[in-house]
């Protein structure tokens, strides 16, 4: 394909998509011989291709040392640009054979069970409105339900709170830092003050929301890592966690991300603090790079455009 990428006066020539190939070829495999195999073209094709982009851009992209080559400065930036640009050709190519041949596209996406944020149904809304070709698909769960998915490729892109290290493997895409709430009942003695802190909090039972092969892991992160202490007692989802709470039987951690939905006239939402600051959480978008493509990162910005508006009105 001999598809035009950009003009250039110096060299009044026009750069080419295979010369980025043959170029990329050369440097990754530091030999014009095994470029040349690599593409399936006789090595004169390749010396010729390098000869006139260099020509073209009007500056020294390789020196030759023996028979291998080194990347000069401005070589080295023409490199790393180049495979970047193949790349996208490359996505854009697969995207469009895939819309035009009629193969339905489909964008699954993970949330945590415990949000009860508005950003993420008004990110979908968006998407939607701009891709109405891509099928959307929502599942929700707990921070270690979702991982499982995601590595395993059930699921395209996650919502989730970081409780790990990053990982290499994925796309580690930060939307918002946001502070911990509570959710407890106003006949609780607690619910008159302004703020709570888990000292506060000890004597008083702690919802979790999780299923029953996820309780162990839920009450692990929150006692050692996040420094809750006291009793927890579980909820499957959300509504059932708020329930409890109406009910006066133990205060619910909220994840605040966004806009949070106003709570009953009986409820009383508090910042948390860890003594005295404020426990603040980081969330993040995460998916392969496996299966990395130009929807996912979409939905992404989506998500973290709204957030972050959000996070600072």
């Amino acid at each position: 394909m001999s598809t035009k990428l950009l003009s250039y006066k110096k060299g009044d020539g026009k750069l080419l998509l295979n010369q980025l190939k043959y170029f990329v070829a050369v440097v990754e495999n530091n030999s014009l011989t095994e470029a040349a195999s690599r593409l399936y073209v006789s090595q004169s094709a390749v010396s010729q291709q390098i000869q006139v982009l260099e020509e073209t851009l009007g500056v020294v992209l390789l020196t030759r040392q023996h028979r291998r080559f080194q990347l000069t400065p401005a070589g080295n930036h023409f490199y790393q640009r180049s495979k970047m640009i193949l790349a996208q050709v490359d996505e854009m190519t697969k995207e469009t054979i895939t819309i035009g041949t009629n193969e339905e596209v489909e964008l699954k996406i993970g949330y945590l069970r415990v949000y009860g944020g508005q950003e993420l149904h008004e990110a979908i809304t968006q998407f939607s409105e701009i891709y109405p070709e891509i099928t959307l698909s929502v599942i929700n769960g707990t921070h270690e339900e979702l991982y499982h998915e995601i590595i395993n490729d059930r699921v395209d892109i996650i919502l989730s709170d970081q409780r790990r290290a990053f990982s290499d493997e994925c796309v580690n895409f930060e939307l918002v830092k946001s502070p911990m709430y509570v959710e407890i009942s106003k006949r609780h003695p607690l619910s008159e003050t302004n703020i709570l802190t888990l000292k506060m909090l000890e004597n008083t039972p702690c919802i979790l929301i999780a299923a029953n092969e996820q309780k162990a892991v839920e009450e692990e992160y929150y006692k050692n890592t996040l420094g809750f202490s006291g009793h927890f007692i579980f909820a499957e989802n959300l509504e059932a966690g708020r329930l409890l709470v109406a009910a006066n039987q133990g205060f619910l951690p909220i994840e605040s991300v966004g806009t949070l939905a106003p709570v009953t006239s009986r409820v009383k939402r508090l910042p948390l603090y860890r003594t005295e600051q404020p426990i603040i959480r980081n969330y993040c978008a995460f998916w392969m790079k496996r299966t990395a493509n130009y929807y996912i990162e979409e939905f992404a910005l989506i998500l973290q455009k709204l957030l972050q508006k959000d996070a600072t009105l």
